[in-house]
């Protein structure tokens, strides 16, 4: 396939069509996602953020057609059915959760834009919008070649989001030294920490120098002694920089098991993921500085505030994926004529809307994403 590299401003494309753009058709998008039941917030976000894009776009013959998929995978793929067959939907926004896509390949000719992050055991007609691994993985390689870190070590837990972090690294260029998996168990965490630092080691490294200064003849032994007793350990250790693959308080407890094991973000540089700026990180001097990548923040805050104006409380980070997929769409279907086909979702094509510039090739979609980090009490920017 011919391949379209394009760069475009969907914020602008969106809201700045002339009459002669449209199609005389209507051009009808499903939107499945949860509007009743324990998620129904969430969904009705998603339908809010759908209906901004929608205004912006200003095209009376552009539909979102919103269902209720109520987190289930049966009704997610009864709806869908309903949408496709009764009422020619070819593009459907959701579902949230990849559980929720469960059955969707039962409705092959319908593109899925899941709102979900993880690509791994995707049927063929999902494509995973949120920001994934892959894209955060792309961004702290970028990171660690910025600032000449070479002996990277990688924390993944052993949860259900292992095999998505492996299977990125495998897809992006990042040069790990070592890779080590821990259990989310703080009682069993501390433990597992201390051996991939070499504590043990370090802290007898200290115990035997007091020893020896001790012993010794030393006319400064005092106060050699005394910078001694300050310390914690002695010795280096074989990393410069640690990935830590966790979010909330499994963050937490990665750090501050490092900190017990004297390796504080004083002495080498901590990096998460994408952390969408949670404001306790800030907060937490332990953590700081902290660095992940994560969409543009400039753009997230304006959304929210937007968001905010028309439904009285900001927009969260769904709602906002949920915007730029809407309009996405838009292009791509414009880009061909109005003519819906599962080729515009594979040829490569690049935009740069609210979050930030991705791209889309082969059903999947990657952010080129921006770099914070959490410091001095707020977030700043680094590329």
């Amino acid at each position: 396939m011919k391949i379209l590299i394009k760069f475009f401003l969907l914020v602008f494309f969106i809201s700045s069509f002339g009459q002669n753009c449209f199609s005389n058709e209507k051009i009808k998008v499903g939107l499945v996602v949860p509007l009743s039941g324990e998620f129904k917030k969430i969904g009705q976000s998603i339908l809010n953020s759908a209906r901004l894009a929608v205004n912006k776009i200003d095209n009376k013959n552009f539909v979102i057609m919103p269902r209720d998929s109520k987190s289930d995978p049966i009704e997610a793929l009864k709806v869908a059915k309903d949408l496709n067959l009764n009422h020619d939907v070819e593009i459907i926004v959701g579902p949230v959760f990849k559980d929720s896509a469960r059955f969707l390949n039962q409705v092959s000719n319908v593109t899925f834009f899941s709102l979900s992050n993880i690509l791994e055991n995707n049927h063929s007609n999902i494509i995973s919008s949120g920001v994934n691994a892959i894209s955060q993985f792309n961004a702290i390689d970028k990171f660690l070649l910025k600032y000449k870190l070479e002996r990277t070590i990688l924390l993944i837990p052993n949860s259900k989001f292992k095999n998505e972090v492996e299977n990125a690294l495998k897809l992006t260029e990042i040069k790990i030294k070592d890779k080590f998996f821990y259990d989310t168990d703080p009682t069993i965490l501390t433990s597992q920490i201390e051996k991939v630092t070499r504590y043990p080691q370090r802290k007898q490294n200290l115990l035997d120098e007091i020893k020896r200064v001790k012993n010794s003849n030393d006319p400064n032994k005092e106060k050699k002694l005394e910078i001694l007793n300050k310390k914690d350990t002695i010795g280096g250790i074989n990393f410069d920089s640690v990935v830590i693959a966790d979010f909330d308080q499994n963050l937490r407890s990665v750090a501050t098991s490092l900190l017990y094991t004297d390796v504080s973000s004083k002495r080498v540089q901590y990096i998460s993921l994408n952390q969408w700026f949670d404001e306790t990180l800030t907060k937490d001097e332990t953590l700081q500085p902290i660095y992940f990548p994560s969409v543009n923040k400039k753009n997230f805050e304006q959304f929210k505030s937007e968001y905010a104006n028309i439904f009285g409380k900001p927009g969260n980070k769904i709602a906002f994926l949920s915007y730029d997929i809407v309009g996405l769409i838009y292009y791509l279907i414009y880009k061909n004529d109005f003519i819906i086909e599962k080729k515009i979702f594979n040829e490569k094509s690049r935009f740069k809307g609210k979050i930030g510039t991705f791209e889309i090739e082969n059903n999947i979609i990657t952010h080129d994403l921006s770099f914070y980090s959490a410091e001095d009490g707020e977030f700043k920017k680094i590329f």
